[in-house]
């Protein structure tokens, strides 16, 4: 009688033993995964906090930059130039312009006034005071009084009423007085700003 084959039971691998590896490998793909998370939001952090630091800092140097340009205009010495009466190139009809002028010239520094008053000897004096540096600048701009004069009528005249009239035309009457004043000035001095007071054109 035949022995009756014995079925062999399919060998049962250890599942534990190849899950285990492959677990271990997915929990460190995560655990890397979960650092550089970390990592690149700490460093954005950081970099953005630093940058919106840095970028205050700047604002509020350029606005108190601005502000002081602001608070502080720079400021001259204002020479009348008295009343104007002149006709304007209008041909028909005829009009003509009343108007005061102004112009502020530049300062000289404290410094520079200083040095102009060693080089002449100075105001040095037992009980003398020190002449006023902006009324001798006014005695100064005496001299070239009818020049610059002159040149404001000049400019003036040249323009019609319908120019004087816009503000832009003004502006430009008023940049044009400058750059002429300046010429007479050769660089001594510079116009700061021109001013209109009266300005009435019949």
């Amino acid at each position: 009688m035949a022995k009756p084959t014995q079925v062999k039971e399919p060998e049962i691998k250890d599942k534990d033993s190849k899950t285990g590896g492959g677990s271990s490998i997915l929990i460190n793909i995560i655990t890397t995964t979960i650092v550089c998370i970390i990592f690149i939001g700490v460093n954005y952090f950081l970099q953005s906090n630093l940058l919106t630091t840095q970028l205050q800092n700047v604002t509020a140097d350029q606005s108190e930059t601005s502000e002081e340009q602001l608070d502080k205009p720079e400021k001259g010495i204002v020479l009348d130039l008295g009343d104007f009466t002149m006709n304007l190139s209008d041909i028909d009809p005829r009009r003509y312009l009343k108007a005061n002028v102004a112009i502020e010239i530049t300062n000289p520094e404290p410094s520079a006034q200083i040095e102009e008053d060693k080089k002449s000897g100075g105001h040095g004096g037992h009980g003398e005071t020190a002449p006023d540096p902006k009324a001798a600048i006014v005695a100064e701009m005496e001299q070239y009084k009818p020049a610059i004069r002159d040149a404001v009528i000049t400019v003036l005249t040249s323009k019609t009423s319908d120019e004087l009239s816009t503000t832009a035309g003004k502006e430009l009457a008023k940049q044009q007085i400058a750059e002429s004043v300046n010429g007479i000035f050769d660089g001594e001095r510079e116009v700061i700003r021109v001013s209109f007071g009266q300005f009435i054109m019949q």
